[in-house]
């Protein structure tokens, strides 16, 4: 659990780092530009290294192009927008849903069976979120929610994530094994697409073009440089590798830890402050981890 715990440290990072960028340059060039370079690095490591991974079975050329565009484009084009809109931690503790959405999407397309207290936990998880909608926490005792325009777009970024999360286990671990397509294959071909229609998106959105949406190019190059290490060459590489030793609700579901993360790294990089619903929503999601957790050690030592 130590590298999970590592990968949503370095996950949760990238939200302050990111919102820190957007002082540099526009948004949606930000994405294009991250994923575009990040993922021709990968692909030029992988020609040097092995040429013949480079190869995807015509079978999953289909998997590749939905993980490029939901995984990459969509998600990372709705999460930067709506995070400019609302601190880096409410961001995160959003995007805890995952959890909920990987169960889902786990039983409907892996056929992945939940116990009872799993569910259980589920449930209480996805209870928690609802405080942090709330502007205080007196508000949660009188009934009344609101949702922002920011904060449904975040939500769209989430439910893309997960779903491209599983359209990757797919193409790397799914078939026969001339038919298995390696992590960094998958995810070079996915950012390279996934980075050229954010850069369409951003030129056809209207970002000034004159010559690139950047206002300070050395703080952006070096701030973009750090998001693509940090992001797409160590996690989306360590995720694909952790698909294989964990199920994909469990992965999703220690994310959960990512606000407490997200919250320090906001507060300390970035002046930001969290009330009191976003603490409680975090202690009912830790109780949901815990209880999830819990029932998979117990399922696994049963032999289920």
């Amino acid at each position: 659990m130590a590298l999970v715990i590592l990968l949503y440290a370095l996950f949760a990072s990238l939200f302050g780092l990111a919102k820190a960028t957007l002082e540099y340059g526009e948004a949606f060039f930000l994405i294009g530009s991250r994923m575009a370079f990040a993922g021709l690095a990968m692909f030029l490591f992988q020609l040097a290294r092995n040429p013949k991974a480079l190869r995807v079975s015509p079978k999953k050329v289909y998997l590749v192009f939905l993980m490029g565009f939901f995984a990459i484009y969509l998600t990372n084009i709705a999460e930067i927008w709506g995070l400019s809109h609302m601190i880096s931690a409410k961001a995160c503790l959003i995007y805890s849903l995952s959890p909920f959405l990987s169960a889902l999407f786990s039983f409907f397309l892996f056929k992945e069976s939940l116990s009872f207290r799993q569910i259980l936990a589920l449930c209480v998880g996805f209870l928690g979120l609802g405080p942090c909608f709330f502007s205080d926490l007196s508000s949660v005792f009188r009934g009344k929610v609101s949702f922002s325009l920011a904060e449904l777009v975040l939500l769209v970024a989430v439910v893309s994530s997960v779903y491209g999360w599983i359209v990757l286990k797919k193409l790397v671990w799914e078939g026969e094994e001339e038919e298995k397509c390696s992590p960094i294959t998958a995810n070079a071909y996915g950012m390279m697409l996934g980075g050229v229609l954010a850069l369409i998106h951003s030129y056809l959105a209207g970002e000034s073009w004159t010559p690139l949406p950047v206002s300070q190019p050395y703080f952006f190059i070096r701030n973009t440089i750090l998001l693509c290490l940090i992001s797409n060459i160590i996690c989306y590489n360590l995720y694909g590798y952790l698909l294989k030793r964990f199920s994909a609700t469990l992965i999703s579901f220690a994310g959960l830890v990512t606000p407490l993360f997200a919250s320090l790294f906001g507060w300390f990089f970035l002046g930001e402050s969290v009330n009191g619903n976003f603490f409680l929503s975090l202690a009912l999601f830790s109780l949901g981890l815990f209880l999830f957790h819990q029932e998979e050690l117990k399922i696994s030592r049963s032999g289920r």
